[in-house]
């Protein structure tokens, strides 16, 4: 499977929706909880290490940081949500922006959730995968860190929230260190980029 996503780079980043470009094109985001490897999965599928910035320290992400891949395609990373010590006025920003982005960003051509597969869906992760269903935006899920379970237990967290999920939208085991789920994510993005087609403005 050809890697289309080896040549991202940074492209910008925003504060808030004043701050985004007005591209054509198609983008695919990236969110979840402050603490489920956002940023390593996002350094894997590309084969950067050092393109998404990872901390120990969750919540570093705290703006809407764009990936050029080139041919009008571009890779969203979207703050983490659900960590304590980002301050109350950032938490509230975030609360209202990231809707605003999602529900109202042409662009956006799908949305890939990370979930920690130890503690997958919690409320937070449901609410939003229930509110883009709403949308009508399509929703792909990663239980990350599954390379910390055995077989028989990434299974069963699989099998378990797939049953609690909407027929749409899809999910896998991933796990950024052991590189398990690679071709099954890129495929996904394939799809939703539609490589291999003109986008308007190129």
């Amino acid at each position: 499977m050809k890697n289309h996503y080896r040549k991202a780079a940074y492209l910008y980043s925003a504060h808030n929706l004043r701050q985004l470009q007005d591209d054509d094109g198609r983008e695919v985001a990236f969110a979840g909880r402050s603490n489920a490897g956002k940023s390593s999965a996002i350094n894997v599928i590309t084969g950067n290490n050092s393109l998404a910035r990872t901390s120990k320290t969750p919540g570093r992400t705290q703006q809407i940081i764009f990936f050029d891949l080139g041919q009008g395609r571009r890779l969203v990373d979207l703050p983490g949500y659900g960590y304590a010590r980002v301050s109350r006025s950032m938490r509230g920003h975030w609360h209202q922006t990231l809707p605003r982005f999602l529900s109202g960003r042409r662009q956006l051509q799908g949305l890939i959730v990370l979930m920690d597969s130890r503690h997958p869906a919690k409320t937070q992760d449901n609410q939003l995968v229930e509110w883009c269903v709403e949308l009508g935006l399509p929703v792909h899920i990663l239980l990350t860190k599954s390379d910390k379970l055995s077989r028989g237990a990434g299974l069963k967290a699989l099998h378990e929230i797939r049953a609690g999920l909407p027929g749409e939208v899809t999910l896998q085991l991933f796990s950024a260190h052991a590189r398990q789920g690679l071709d099954e994510v890129r495929g996904k993005l394939d799809e939703w980029f539609a490589w291999g087609q003109t986008l308007a403005g190129e």
